[in-house]
């Protein structure tokens, strides 16, 4: 079975640098897509699943620094190289407060770039194998995101697709405040209010899943997000 590409979504104003970035990365084994602007950019992030973004600072429409806090609301953890004619202090300085991974000024190194790349994705790989391996125990309760599975006193409850993913948010934030946007975001898509309403549902779906030990909560945190509250062990 071959082995998917990562996506990378590069957004460069310069045409002639954009190509050759583009066709560069794409014989080094990336699919790659191109937009000109950030307002393109923007919409081809909400479209499509990335692996990394490359953005050029100084873009039309939108410039990279307004794209990057856009794409972080949507996906606080995606890798994000800035790229930039801009050497100036406080410029990189803004770059890594928006949490940037790497701020590359031009004119760059290629390879130096895809070496940047892979060792940054190999690294989220690294974690992610890590994160989907992972179970918790909630009080009385075992629970496997990877088998969906949530386990009490020997019987087996198996998750739907949304409850799953969102009790494991909640159990990666365990006792600590799970953001309202950053969950509708991640499972589903967009923090409309008809997903709230979805979220709100799933939410007392798994309440009444926990409802057998009378430890555990998951705390409405007005206007903010939900907190999993558990007894922990000494």
């Amino acid at each position: 079975m071959e082995e998917k590409k990562a996506k990378i979504l590069l957004c460069e104003d310069d045409q002639n640098l954009g190509l050759v970035l583009k066709n560069y990365l794409e014989l080094n084994d990336f699919d790659v897509v191109l937009e000109r602007d950030g307002r393109l950019g923007l919409a081809a992030f909400q479209r499509e699943k990335f692996d990394l973004c490359l953005l050029d600072v100084m873009m039309p429409n939108m410039d990279g620094f307004s794209l990057a806090e856009e794409i972080r609301d949507i996906d606080p953890d995606i890798p994000l190289f800035f790229l930039s004619a801009k050497t100036m202090k406080e410029d990189i300085i803004q770059g890594y407060k928006l949490g940037a991974d790497d701020y590359i000024t031009k004119p760059f190194d290629s390879e130096v770039l895809l070496m940047k790349i892979k060792a940054i994705l190999k690294r989220n790989e690294e974690l992610n194998k890590e994160t989907e391996n992972k179970e918790f125990d909630l009080a009385s309760f075992h629970f496997n995101p990877k088998l969906r599975e949530l386990s009490h006193n020997g019987q087996t409850q198996t998750l739907s697709p949304k409850e799953n993913e969102l009790l494991k948010m909640l159990c990666e934030h365990m006792n600590d405040l799970l953001p309202r946007d950053q969950a509708l975001k991640k499972i589903w898509g967009s923090d409309t209010y008809f997903n709230g309403r979805s979220m709100d549902v799933y939410i007392a779906k798994l309440r009444k899943y926990l409802k057998e030990d009378n430890t555990i909560e998951i705390v409405n945190i007005h206007g903010n997000g939900f907190r999993l509250v558990v007894p922990t062990t000494a």
